[in-house]
């Protein structure tokens, strides 16, 4: 066990610390400029968007493009929200932040791509549509076995190992918080999430269109309070950020090296962003134009990093225990009762629920695709429900530090898998954004069609029949 241990942690190393590095932020800042910022110079566009209503099909409503941006967002918004933010300022300090704020900036493009892919190549199915990564590497590059590869990949991560970890921290937080023993817990929390997977993904929509507002709102109210209370304090806060982000303040930071690379590795595993997961989702939404739900899901990397990550960072350096010897979700439960009081143990604690069960649900979508992807079984996704069901309750009263260490090792190797093909196939998604911007030039709602894109190939949704049978529909 220990030699499996040892090359877990070796590859993983080598992947996040070099390999999975360079390729997010080298394409991160090539896409962002291929498609003029995209992600700055549409913001407005993003928020539009999110109002616009599902269609209905066969007397079936549709998934909407809020409703596929808050199956994303569920997964998204998490653990690492609360205690990867933690684990990274422990490790490289304050400045870790500021990389976090840079890779969200930047990866916000990579969403973008890929988000729009999976809408291009996505397909019918019973209730709706689905796709991702998985599809459009058949599809666009024709290579089937990367496809397939992926979707093993993301299913065991997603689908069992992140699950969980996601239950796992659930039960902890319940244990500190309550003294409530855990298998009481995990046992609830698997029954909850049977109910909601065996409902089928609008129910999975309708469950995290009400809890990802909720708990993001919550916990964002909550900051508010703690910034304004401390609003003097706000000037030296971000200058401590931005001097040790650069190395300026060693003592405090540990150096530029910790800093950068500790916010990029926490960064990246908060909102993942070019990770491949996210596109899964997106290929949910019924919009009239792939490059509406890339930029709704652009939207949803700045949530993740930009506001909540942010937010527990605040509480943290705010409070000025950092460095105390804590790490983890510890140290931001002690920051923030050093804020508000004892009683934030509690608020954590039912934070957590709320963020990781959502999470919960996300990841269960993801695997319950790309499980489709590989082949058309009822009984297989019966046996995968069963699975995700077993690991969470296993989770709940179990140490995971190796299932940790393994899930990222496979999400790294799924990372880099979707990053190879974007490398390959991401020119169609910026003449799918020049097209709607064009379009939207000429005062017109885009509409897309595949022949507006000059060779576009193997693509189901978007023929000129299709669309207009959904537009009469």
């Amino acid at each position: 066990m220990l030699v499996v241990e040892s090359l877990i942690n070796w590859g993983n190393t080598i992947l996040w610390s070099y390999v999975l590095i360079a390729l997010l932020v080298g394409l991160g800042i090539y896409f962002t400029f291929r498609t003029k910022f995209v992600q700055v110079t549409n913001l407005r566009e993003m928020f539009r968007l999110m109002k616009d209503s599902p269609t209905t099909s066969n007397g079936k409503t549709q998934v909407s493009s809020f409703g596929a941006f808050c199956i994303s967002a569920a997964s998204r918004i998490g653990t690492g929200n609360l205690a990867g933010v933690a684990i990274a300022i422990t490790l490289g300090g304050p400045g870790a932040v500021f990389w976090m704020w840079i890779v969200a900036i930047f990866g916000a493009a990579l969403s973008f791509i890929e988000s729009t892919l999976a809408q291009v190549y996505k397909v019918k199915d019973t209730s709706g549509f689905k796709g991702g990564p998985a599809y459009y590497m058949e599809k666009a590059i024709g290579a089937r076995w990367m496809g397939v590869l992926f979707a093993l990949l993301i299913t065991f991560c997603f689908g069992l190992a992140f699950n969980s970890v996601q239950a796992n921290t659930i039960t902890v937080a319940f244990e500190e918080a309550f003294g409530t023993n855990r298998l009481i817990i995990g046992i609830g929390l698997t029954i909850l999430t049977g109910f909601v997977i065996f409902g089928g993904v609008k129910r999975i929509a309708k469950v995290s269109q009400v809890i990802v507002p909720v708990m993001a709102i919550c916990y964002l109210i909550l900051v508010a309070y703690i910034v304004i209370l401390n609003i003097g304090e706000i000037p030296r806060v971000m200058g401590l950020i931005v001097s040790s982000a650069f190395g300026l303040n060693e003592a405090v930071a540990g150096g530029i090296g910790a800093a950068i690379m500790n916010g990029v590795k926490r960064g990246l595993f908060s909102n993942e962003a070019g990770m491949g997961s996210a596109p899964v989702a997106a290929a949910t939404a019924d919009v009239s134009h792939p490059a509406k739900q890339g930029f709704v899901q652009t939207l949803g990397v700045f949530v993740d990093t930009l506001l909540i990550c942010s937010a527990t960072a605040f509480i943290i350096l705010l409070s000025g225990i950092a460095g105390e010897g804590m790490g983890g979700i510890q140290l931001t439960q002690s920051a923030l009762a050093s804020h508000v009081g004892p009683w934030a143990s509690i608020f954590v604690a039912i934070a957590i629920l709320l963020f990781c069960f959502s999470s919960i649900i996300g990841n269960y979508y993801y695997g319950e695709s790309n499980i489709g992807y590989i082949k058309e079984n009822k009984a297989a996704i019966f046996v995968f429900r069963l699975a995700v069901l077993g690991m969470i309750l296993l989770g709940s009263v179990s140490s995971l530090s190796m299932v940790w260490n393994l899930a990222d090792l496979f999400m790294a190797l799924m990372a880099i898998t979707n990053l190879i093909a974007l490398a390959f196939i991401g020119k169609i998604a910026i003449a799918v954004l020049k097209d709607y911007l064009k379009q939207k030039k000429e005062g017109r709602d885009p509409v897309f069609y595949a022949s507006n894109i000059k060779g576009l190939k193997n693509v189901e949704c978007w023929k000129e029949e299709e669309v207009e049978k959904r537009k009469e529909a």
